[in-house]
């Protein structure tokens, strides 16, 4: 290649990248209205993020059965190691649950319990979701439709044996492994790898 030649190549080539920079730069001013809008291409895909859990959970059900008068190690039992626990605080136990899903605000819950001595005293926070209500929030499975029955009714067996008592079980002109009886069924397979060549 002639040196005249490649110099033209070359210049061809650094002019196209700086029009195609261009280009993508004054699409951007374009679009930037477009940029939180479902026409944008960019925001049809996008990636997984999982559900972030973080603190102790808290069920509807757990407070319920706070009762003044209970033991740090029974509220302990019934709700778990609190998330915070003071040394200037000593009587007071923060339960904080928070759940970022994608798509959606991220929710933060908080229960207190506060203890005169070692007893229970009074007990204070958000309204926690049930159990339930929890579980439907983290099922996020596609519903698909109707679950097809799994097993054969009485008809559907009857059926199957009749069908396959009518169809011959080898082809005619054909023997019998050595070995297998001629009214057994046998199936034979291709082979898994093509022959060495």
């Amino acid at each position: 290649m002639s040196a005249n030649l490649r110099y033209r190549v070359q210049t061809a080539f650094i002019v196209t990248i700086c029009t195609v920079l261009a280009s993508c730069s004054s699409l951007q001013g374009m679009t930037s209205g477009l940029s939180s809008s479902a026409v944008n291409p960019v925001n049809w895909i996008t990636p997984y993020k999982m559900d972030i859990i973080q603190g102790n959970f808290v069920s509807k059900e757990q407070v319920e059965q706070l009762r003044p008068g209970m033991t740090r190690a029974q509220v302990k039992a019934l709700l778990g190691t609190p998330l915070m626990a003071s040394l200037f605080h000593a009587d007071r136990w923060d339960y904080v649950f928070t759940l970022k899903r994608q798509g959606v605000e991220s929710q933060s819950f908080r229960y207190t319990v506060f203890f005169k001595g070692d007893q229970l005293e009074r007990f204070e926070g958000d309204t926690m979701p049930s159990e339930q209500e929890f579980i439907a929030k983290l099922d996020t499975r596609r519903n698909f439709g109707k679950v097809p029955v799994l097993q054969a009714t009485e008809e559907q067996l009857k059926a199957a044996a009749e069908k396959s008592a009518a169809t011959p079980t080898e082809p005619s002109g054909v023997a019998a492994a050595p070995g297998v009886s001629a009214g057994a069924q046998t199936t034979v397979y291709p082979p898994l790898e093509s022959p060495k060549q």
